[in-house]
C-alpha cells in the first residue's frame, strides 16, 4: 500500500549486517518488526556474481573516506553476502511477524532463484540502475520494482524507467539516493523527490544513507511514499555496514514520526478546523470592563481587548471609544452592537 493516501512504507534493509549468522539475521528481522517496519529487505548475490577473484588494483577500494578502505571487492562481498539458503527461513519468519520480504537481486541468476521463493517485489540497487539486462529480467515478471537512483543521471534513468515499462512493470517507485557510506544531509538534495515524481509520474521516495531521522522526515514534506533505512541490532557489534545503520530504537521513532508528518500534510487549509472551533471562544474580544451608566461614554478605562471571544473583533476597539453607552452595563459584559447609542 504505497502512495500519498498511505503511511510512508518504510523498509528495513538488512544487507551484511547478519555477520554471516543466520541466528543474528533472525534477531534482525524481529528486531524491526517490533520497531514497526513494514518491509524487511535482504540482498541476493554471491561474490562470484558480483566480480572476479583478483587483487589487481581495479579490484581493490583504494579510498580513505569509505568505510571499505583496504578491502578487495571479492573478499568484500564473501563477508557481506546472505547465503542463499538462508533466505527461506528469513522470508518465513518476516511473512510470519507481519512485514513483506522482498530482495534486490544483483544478476539475473539471482532472480530466478528469488521467483522460485515467490518474492511479492524487487529492488534495483543503486550501482545496477544502469544494468539494462537486469532491469529487462525483473521487469519481465510482472512485479513492482524499487529503484534506487543514486549516481543516474536524468537520460540514465530514463533510460531505466522506459525498460522496465516496456517489458512489463508498470508499478514502480524510485528512491532518491546518495551512493555514499554515510551519506551527508548537505549532499542529499531531497527537493529532487517532487521534480523526479514529476518527470517519471511514479511514487518517489528516499533510499537515506545519512545518520539519524532528520532527513527521512523531510523528505515525507516534499512527497516520499517509501523510506529505506539500513537496519542493525547494534552498531557496535560491527558489520559492514553497520557504521551506518539505524538501530531499533531509531527504527520506531522513524516509523512514528513519518507517520505523523504524513498525517499533518493534510490540504490546503484556512480558517479554524472542525477541532479548532471550541477554542474561537479564547481568542480576545472587546469587553465593557467597569460598570457603566446609559450615556456614559466608552473609554480606555471601561473598555478593553481581553480575552475570551464573546464579544465584538478587536478590529472595531478604536470605533468604539467615545461611543455613548445607552443603557446600563455591568463589567465583564461581552460587547455587541445593540449596546451603543
Amino acid at each position: 500500500m504505497v502512495g500519498p493516501n498511505h503511511p510512508p512504507f518504510i523498509i528495513a534493509e538488512m544487507s551484511g549486517n547478519h555477520n554471516q549468522s543466520l541466528e543474528r539475521a533472525l534477531q534482525i528481522v524481529e528486531a524491526a518488526a517490533m520497531a514497526g517496519a513494514h518491509a524487511l529487505k535482504i540482498q541476493t548475490y554471491t561474490a562470484d556474481t558480483m566480480t572476479i577473484n583478483l587483487d589487481t588494483t581495479d579490484f581493490q577500494i583504494n579510498d580513505k573516506t569509505s568505510l571499505w578502505n583496504g578491502n578487495n571487492l571479492y573478499k568484500l562481498y564473501q563477508q557481506a553476502y546472505t547465503p542463499w539458503e538462508w533466505h527461506k527461513p528469513i522470508f518465513d519468519r518476516t511473512l510470519e511477524l507481519g512485514m513483506i520480504p522482498f530482495s534486490t537481486p544483483f544478476d539475473e541468476t539471482a532472480v530466478d532463484f528469488l521467483e522460485d521463493l515467490n518474492v511479492p517485489m524487487y529492488k534495483i540497487a543503486s550501482f545496477e540502475n544502469n544494468h539494462i539486462p537486469l532491469i529487462k529480467k525483473v521487469a519481465a515478471t510482472g512485479k513492482p520494482m524499487i529503484i534506487s537512483t543514486g549516481m543516474a543521471t536524468i537520460e540514465e534513468l530514463k533510460e531505466t524507467v522506459q525498460t522496465a515499462r516496456a517489458f512489463g512493470c508498470q508499478d514502480i517507485v524510485l528512491l532518491k539516493c546518495t551512493s555514499t557510506y554515510p551519506a551527508s544531509p548537505e549532499n542529499t538534495n531531497i527537493v529532487t523527490i517532487p521534480h523526479m515524481r514529476e518527470l517519471f509520474q511514479c511514487q518517489v521516495g528516499l533510499s537515506d544513507h545519512t545518520m539519524g531521522i532528520g532527513v527521512s522526515i523531510g523528505s515525507v514534506v516534499l512527497g516520499a511514499t517509501v523510506i529505506e533505512k539500513h537496519f542493525t541490532i547494534s552498531r557496535s557489534e560491527e558489520g559492514v555496514d553497520s557504521a551506518f545503520s539505524m538501530e531499533s530504537n531509531e527504527m520506531k521513532s522513524l516509523v512514528i514520526e513519518t507517520e505523523r508528518v504524513w498525517q499533518s500534510l493534510g490540504q490546503v487549509s484556512y480558517g479554524p478546523t472542525a477541532e479548532e472551533k471550541n477554542s474561537l471562544k479564547f481568542r480576545r474580544s472587546i469587553y465593557i470592563v467597569k460598570d457603566v451608566q446609559a450615556g456614559d461614554i466608552l473609554t480606555k478605562d471601561n473598555l478593553r481587548v481581553i480575552r475570551p471571544g464573546f464579544g465584538l473583533a478587536p478590529k472595531y476597539y478604536e470605533q468604539l471609544l467615545g461611543k455613548k453607552v445607552g443603557k446600563k452595563v455591568k463589567a465583564g459584559t461581552p460587547t455587541d452592537w445593540s449596546l451603543f447609542v
